[in-house]
């Protein structure tokens, strides 16, 4: 009974930390101008509570992420098409990339302060890994492709942090950059001789 005022306080200030983040990341110039210790007086605790509970700002970085990445997670692994895994592959492609681009447009400095945390390459990244086994998986089931690890890379390049800030910045309208994905993705199947009908995936 005596540790859960502690419990409690614990779980206040963990869900404080992260509503303070999650608006300075979407608020601020850039994800360098955000510090724990701006985090910690926006969430009204000490520094020593942030790094308690999430070790650095990396880590808090990274619990935010998955923290705001749950929804999409359930709707890939349990839900419904486009997303779920009842999804014909090529449908089901196209989808996900589109899922990853909303989500980084929707969380844009978010995405991008996890895509810079770190001097390990950041395709080691834990997020990076699990999309890019996801992607593998599906594209591994088209009949005609042979290379879905290598493919899986090169269609995630294109949902980079880093340029979907660029194309921000070059003033690329949200609906744009989602069709040209689409078409990148339609036109990396079509090498690989897994499209037909003039580019469009046939079932």
């Amino acid at each position: 009974m005596t540790d859960r005022k502690p419990r409690k306080d614990a779980a206040r200030n963990r869900a404080a930390v992260l509503a303070a983040a999650d608006d300075l990341f979407a608020g601020g110039a850039s994800p360098e101008s955000v510090t724990m210790a701006d985090i910690a007086v926006a969430a009204g605790v000490g520094k020593a509570t942030l790094f308690r509970a999430f070790g650095d700002r990396t880590g808090l970085i990274q619990t935010l992420y998955q923290a705001r990445l749950e929804p999409i997670r359930e709707a890939v692994e349990e839900g419904p098409p486009p997303l779920g895994p009842g999804t014909p592959p090529l449908q089901r492609v196209p989808a996900l990339l589109d899922a990853v681009l909303c989500f980084k447009l929707d969380n844009r400095h978010l995405a991008l302060a996890l895509e810079e945390t770190g001097s390990d390459s950041p395709y080691r990244a834990e997020h990076y890994r699990r999309w890019h086994g996801t992607l593998r998986a599906v594209l591994e089931q088209i009949p005609g492709l042979t290379d879905g690890a290598f493919t899986a890379h090169a269609l995630l390049a294109a949902t980079r942090a880093d340029l979907v800030e660029h194309l921000i910045g070059e003033h690329t309208p949200r609906e744009r950059m989602r069709a040209d994905l689409a078409a990148f993705t339609a036109r990396v199947l079509g090498d690989a001789g897994v499209l037909g009908d003039g580019g469009r995936a046939t079932a």
